[in-house]
């Protein structure tokens, strides 16, 4: 029987099942309605009749049908994240190996909590052993949270993805990253964000926190390298194909031996926050908040 639920818009009732979110969400990640189709074991008529009756019931267009290949709209990317964390929630709330004890994913992009990551985890276990802590790295920018792959994530910087509730735990120095045989990884003392404008610095532009706009504008780098993921980043600035700004947890838990790290003195600390979702938060959170700020104050 299919699980649906009875929406009203202004002119009739529209069900809304699970089917079409799987169907939109399927269409979103193969971009293309056959391979969807083939996918979900389906006709191409059907997923087509599927997507149109969600759009209809939303009122919106989700997927530019103008060109070759399908693209999403800015309202499709926007339904597509709330598609994924409804269906997560879904997914988990049904999964019988959840039911006695469901744990407590906690997502991360790169260096989790640092220093602090190992202590939170070993004293979770030991105050919380009937709710696991499962440590999850997802190269995302709320490392898979907005999408409803974990219940919580420690993020860093400024997060602004709706539907999102943030506490900060404690800030960072921020460091340079350098190919180990640039002159700027001998200079004696602190180095400053001017030292780096004439390099090419090198961005992860999908979880990484670092932007242009760090730098005053009339120093602001004019060569950028763009990358995805944290080793895509640390094996960029080992090839010497440019320079690099992260936290001080980057350091710590990601040497290279292609890489030196050296401390910014006038670049801003960088916020580090847990972050989870404002609607049906898993009951540990308020938990793993007060540990985690236990924790970093040394309590």
């Amino acid at each position: 029987m299919p699980i649906g639920l009875r929406l009203c818009s202004r002119d009739m009732t529209v069900s809304i099942e699970l089917r079409h979110l799987r169907c939109f969400l399927a269409i979103a990640e193969e971009e293309n309605l056959t391979r969807a189709a083939a996918r979900l074991h389906l006709t191409q008529p059907a997923v087509s009749r599927t997507l149109a009756a969600l759009e209809r019931h939303l009122g919106a267009r989700l997927v530019d049908r103008s060109t070759h290949h399908l693209a999403l709209t800015a309202e499709g990317r926007a339904f597509r994240d709330r598609a994924a964390a409804a269906l997560a929630a879904f997914d988990a709330a049904v999964d019988p190996a959840r039911l006695r004890h469901r744990p407590l994913r906690l997502g991360h992009a790169w260096s989790a909590y640092g220093p602090y990551t190992t202590p939170l985890l070993r004293r979770w276990q030991r105050e919380h052993p009937e709710t696991p802590l499962e440590l999850l790295r997802i190269d995302d920018r709320t490392a898979g949270l907005a999408r409803g792959q974990v219940d919580a994530a420690l993020l860093r910087g400024t997060v602004e993805a709706p539907g999102l509730v943030t506490a900060e735990l404690t800030t960072e120095p921020r460091v340079a990253a350098l190919p180990a045989d640039s002159p700027l990884a001998d200079r004696p003392g602190e180095l400053t964000l001017l030292d780096l404008a004439d390099e090419t610095v090198v961005l992860n532009t999908v979880s990484g926190t670092t932007t242009l706009t760090l730098w005053p504008l009339p120093a602001r780098p004019t060569r950028t390298l763009t990358v995805a993921n944290t080793d895509d980043w640390l094996t960029a600035i080992a090839a010497a194909r440019g320079v690099g700004v992260s936290s001080a947890s980057t350091a710590a838990l990601h040497p290279h031996p292609g890489v030196t790290y050296r401390p910014l003195r006038d670049a801003p600390p960088l916020p580090v926050v847990l972050a989870w979702r404002d609607a049906f938060p898993h009951p540990a959170t308020e938990a793993l908040v007060a540990m985690a700020r236990e924790i970093v104050s040394g309590g």
